[in-house]
């Protein structure tokens, strides 16, 4: 449903939500179930049952470096896409085009993954859905690095509850501290070789416990199913290709009044008008469309009054290991979620973080990693070794001078200024990501498998790489790594809009409202003030639940 006819347009609406993704696809429902009137704005195209046709069922093959696919992917215009540590060939119809929409970097490279089209990366992420802890939430407390949320545990559980149910969970309850339990539809299971994992593991390193993944069912609908559930109440209006420019602000009330748009295929501009607007762009769009809509009274970005828009940018910092296990060949499809004929079924293990949790266990780093990965899962040839892969991810911290900013001069397909980046790593995330590398090492060699590689962003923790593969692919492998797992290989950025308790050294307030513009939100995962080491795609979603019921209450009577 796109509807772009001239009467959209003309209407004042009571909310605008820009961006389709995690944090927009809730917002639609939570506003509309409330019975507010909404426009949903999409930068990228629809989506259609044809984006979705299974294809031919193949033979398995034995894992590879898997250049060719990469190649093939960079040649149809996404040379940075391709990077990507874990790619599949599938992905790249839902990620951008990096010709049409570059970024630039500064201090280092930075990797950014990401997809335009209705719903966004949520069409090419893993459907891992974990809740943060007050270890997160309250981290400064603990280790006294950085600052403390606003908020704590308490105050998003209700919304992780909500979207939960929702969205239907699988996963198992853990009673693990860094990792609150959850609502599941069902269990989730791990493979032989996972078990075997596990229970080595668990008895070399017992503060290491090895759990099943938790993940969503798969979204047999296609489109996200908070936009499903909006439209299904007539309170929503959908226009996809529409790259927002600025949001707008009433010179007069100083309050948002909508956004301008540039029409993505015809290139023509329209403007939108709302009551409120709520910002769910993601983390690096976000921050630039508030940078791009400076006024002459917010002269250095939209609601910029405090400095820090675009500041404390962070991702977590990534770990990779890829091997497999002899001791047991083949695969298993063990998923119990319903089957997709598109998407290869989920599940894996995962490690909660361990390290410095209650005392200081690794004083080299502060916080700590987790792991995710998968053992026996992915399709191998009869009699093989089943495939490993295991990723960590651990918590970087906060540095100020880490920011998004808009460069000088440089525009996208679209005139509008791309993003620069700076992500620079201090020593902090060096010795990190040592021992996030060491220890993946160390799992892998205590479990018996045979490890094709390991490394970081820093690097390949060794030369012997990928012993079976031909001397030009290994050679090739070796020289691109480090962009391949670069700082944003993660695909957890966030910050840069920050909430806080002083509008002195925040944009947003414990309601993702903007200190500077009443009726200007936002919701995604720029609004972090720390990353932890989970993913935050689930906590993307609660606290985009939790502000809009603050809004839809707040809104009668005119939010202040």
């Amino acid at each position: 449903m796109n509807k772009q006819n001239k009467s959209t347009l003309d209407k004042t609406y009571e909310v605008l939500v820009i961006g389709s993704g995690a944090a927009g696809s809730i917002a639609v429902k939570e506003l509309t179930e409330r019975g507010l009137d909404v426009l949903l704005l999409e930068a990228g195209r629809d989506i259609t049952k044809d984006d979705f046709v299974p294809r031919p069922e193949s033979a398995p093959a034995a894992m590879s470096i898997g250049l060719p696919g990469r190649i093939r992917a960079a040649l149809a215009g996404q040379p940075v896409q391709s990077r990507r540590a874990m790619f599949q060939a599938q992905g790249s119809p839902f990620l951008v085009n990096d010709i049409k929409q570059p970024y630039s970097t500064r201090d280092g490279d930075f990797l950014w993954i990401r997809g335009r089209q209705l719903g966004g990366r949520l069409h090419s992420y893993g459907r891992v859905l974990l809740r943060s802890s007050d270890h997160d939430f309250k981290g400064a407390s603990h280790d006294g690095r950085g600052t403390d949320w606003p908020i704590s545990y308490d105050d998003v559980a209700p919304y992780y509850d909500r979207v939960e149910e929702f969205l239907g969970l699988y996963g198992t309850t853990e009673h693990i501290k860094t990792l609150p339990d959850g609502h599941y539809r069902g269990t989730s299971l791990l493979t032989t070789s996972e078990k075997s994992f596990q229970s080595t593991v668990e008895q070399k390193w017992p503060q290491r416990k090895v759990i099943p993944w938790r993940y969503a069912a798969p979204n047999l609908h296609r489109v996200p199913l908070g936009i499903v559930a909006a439209r299904e109440t007539g309170r929503l209006t959908t226009r996809t290709d529409a790259v927002v420019t600025r949001v707008t602000v009433d010179p007069k009330t100083g309050r948002a009044d909508g956004a301008v748009f540039i029409d993505r295929l015809t290139k023509k501009e329209h403007r939108v008008h709302a009551e409120v607007v709520v910002l769910c762009a993601s983390t690096i769009e976000s921050v630039r469309l508030l940078l791009n809509s400076a006024t002459d009274g917010h002269p250095n970005g939209l609601a910029n009054s405090s400095g820090m828009l675009g500041r404390y940018f962070m991702d977590q910092t990534p770990s990779l290991l890829f091997g497999d296990d002899p001791n047991h060949p083949g695969y298993e499809h063990i998923d119990p979620a319903p089957a997709d004929p598109y998407y290869s079924p989920a599940g894996g293990v995962y490690i909660p973080r361990f390290d410095n949790v209650d005392s200081v266990t690794d004083p080299s780093f502060a916080r700590g990693w987790a792991v995710q990965g998968t053992v026996g899962r992915l399709p191998v040839p009869t009699g093989h070794p089943a495939t490993v892969g295991l990723m960590a991810f651990g918590e970087m911290l906060a540095y100020k001078d880490n920011a998004v900013t808009l460069h000088p001069w440089r525009k996208d397909a679209w005139g509008v200024p791309i993003p620069r980046i700076r992500l620079a790593i201090a020593e902090n995330e060096r010795s990190l990501m040592r021992a996030q590398v060491r220890g993946l090492r160390e799992m892998a060699e205590a479990s018996g498998y045979n490890v094709n590689f390991a490394g970081s962003a820093l690097g390949l923790d060794s030369k012997k790489v990928w012993p079976n593969a031909d001397p030009v692919s290994r050679a090739l492998f070796v020289l691109a790594f480090k962009k391949s797992l670069a700082m944003g290989a993660a695909i957890h950025e966030c910050g840069g809009a920050r909430m806080g308790s002083d509008p002195a050294t925040s944009v947003l307030n414990e309601n993702n409202q903007t200190w500077d513009v009443p009726n200007l939100f936002v919701t995604d995962a720029s609004s972090y003030v720390s990353n932890g080491a989970v993913g935050p795609t689930l906590t993307i979603m609660a606290l985009t639940a939790r502000a809009c019921e603050y809004i839809a209450r707040e809104h009668a009577s005119g939010i202040r």
